[in-house]
């Protein structure tokens, strides 16, 4: 009996590899594109940071909405909008379609476009962290909710652009497809959160972005988003003991954003 043998572990990763330095090189040529994922998501948290740091609000909560507006910015325009266009004009210049009949799997083409605004997401926040915490806002209470809230966001919403490209017939139309998955994320701002009824305020706490701002506060700040200014902020161990809800939101997101790209992602326009 013959049998096929099966490649190993290593050259399956090749080709993820190969996918991941062709979308940089493409990322990086697009000046335009650097520009916009750089430059605000750097320039945007910082401004609000020293524009805050003139008040009399405490440095702990300043920071928390320093990094809360870099997760924003990063995760909806750089990752998300990002992934979404490159995947949907990829698919309209049909290069998705012709790489799956190459050595790559399904999921490593998937995976390709959303290296690099993920790269980006974390060496803004390290650019961000250093201005913030170079000029003395209190060291963060627990990095790990932080790092939790970054990551789990680049998955999340890269998921999340995999679907939204099924109903998204080129990159002009992204701008239209991509409002609804926005909208309903910039509802989790803490600050836009506070100012709500009662009722849409507690469906507010489930939407994606809540997750990732309740992560971002408990990891600055010791608190949850929208805490009482007076409120007692959380040694590192007691963090852990409120990341399940901000956790528990953002995996059911994911795997539901999963679950609809395995249904309904398209590879072809025509199919």
């Amino acid at each position: 009996m013959t049998t096929t043998a099966q490649p190993a572990e290593g050259f399956r990763r090749r080709p993820l590899a190969a996918l991941t330095k062709a979308e940089y090189l493409q990322f990086r040529r697009n000046k335009t594109l650097v520009y916009l994922a750089t430059v605000f998501p750097i320039g945007i948290p910082v401004a609000m940071f020293f524009i805050a740091r003139r008040g009399d609000a405490p440095a702990a909560d300043i920071a928390v909405l320093t990094f809360e507006m870099l997760a924003l910015v990063t995760l909806l325009f750089v990752q998300y909008y990002s992934v979404l266009s490159m995947v949907t004009t990829r698919r309209g210049e049909g290069v998705l379609k012709r790489l799956r009949t190459g050595e790559a799997a399904d999921w490593q083409i998937q995976t390709a476009p959303a290296v690099p605004g993920a790269l980006v997401t974390l060496v803004c926040t390290a650019v961000v962290a250093a201005i913030v915490y170079g000029l003395g806002a209190p060291a963060p209470v627990d990095p790990v909710a932080l790092l939790l809230a970054l990551v789990g966001g680049i998955v999340l919403f890269s998921v999340l652009a995999l679907a939204t490209s099924a109903v998204t017939k080129n990159a002009e139309a992204a701008q239209i497809t991509s409002l609804p998955v926005m909208t309903i994320a910039m509802l989790g701002l803490a600050s836009i959160r506070t100012f709500l009824p009662d009722r849409l305020a507690a469906l507010a706490d489930w939407t994606p972005f809540a997750a990732v701002s309740d992560l971002v506060s408990l990891g600055v700040a010791g608190k949850m988003a929208g805490a009482d200014a007076d409120a007692v902020a959380l040694d590192f161990p007691g963090t852990f003991a409120e990341l399940g809800r901000p956790f528990a939101t953002l995996a059911i997101w994911t795997v539901l954003a999963f679950a609809l790209t395995r249904r309904s992602f398209r590879w072809d326009d025509r199919g």
